[in-house]
């Protein structure tokens, strides 16, 4: 049984439809970053980084336990241990590898920020809101070129579709119409159809409604300019 630390955001959703999509039993442990769980010692100890998502597997590589952090090294790490969703050769591996840090570097980062300022930003910076929302439509045009090739980001479907997924499926939020890019659109209902990723969606779905915010002190925790800002 796999120990699962998130919380109701694009990266924890991230882990959540991967282990669904496996097969592997996994167990949700919620960390609620509004009331700032993530800088518990306990979960330090397994995410030093103080974010969302991170993993504890008590069968790793040897034999024994090993946490994971960083949806990106877990997605990498649960493809490798299931031998699903990563190609075996190098050359169509390293597609799956661009598109996963295209998300990392680029699409989560971005609309991250773009989010932020649209949404959760105390005043109004239309330089800041018309910089990053301009940015994650020119993200939207790559991967509309890309998805008008091939059917998923590398080819076939895998650990970068399912790193993309959760923040494409944030569009609005981000002030994109996703009718405006008709090759993401095919593709995001696609995923969203898929019966693994109805179930990786699931958890803490109650918290995601609720949204981040849903606690006294919850904003200037998650964006203030102290030293346990920026954790999501």
């Amino acid at each position: 049984m796999i120990d699962l630390f998130m919380w109701a955001t694009p990266n924890g959703y991230k882990i959540s439809i991967m282990l669904e999509e496996v097969g592997l039993p996994y167990r949700v442990v919620p960390v609620d970053i509004g009331k700032g769980e993530q800088f518990d010692p306990a979960f330090l100890a397994i995410s030093p980084n103080n974010k969302i998502p991170a993993i504890v597997d008590p069968d790793g590589p040897d034999g024994r336990p090993i946490s994971v952090f960083e949806s990106g090294a877990i997605l990498f790490y649960l493809a490798r241990k299931t031998g699903r969703f990563l190609p075996s050769t190098d050359r169509d591996r390293i597609a799956v590898m661009e598109w996963l840090m295209f998300q990392m570097g680029g699409l989560g980062p971005m609309a991250g920020q773009a989010h932020h300022f649209r949404h959760y930003a105390k005043e109004d910076i239309p330089y800041a809101v018309e910089r990053y929302t301009a940015e994650v439509a020119r993200l939207y045009r790559v991967m509309d070129a890309r998805l008008a090739q091939t059917p998923f980001l590398a080819g076939e479907y895998g650990i970068a579709d399912i790193a993309c997924f959760p923040w494409v499926r944030r569009h609005e939020r981000h002030g994109v119409d996703l009718a405006t890019y008709p090759h993401v659109q095919c593709w995001y209902e696609t995923i969203i159809a898929r019966p693994a990723v109805i179930a990786g969606l699931l958890p803490l779905s109650d918290a995601e409604r609720r949204g981040i915010i849903a606690h006294d002190g919850s904003h200037d925790l998650l964006f203030g300019s102290g030293q346990f800002a920026g954790n999501r």
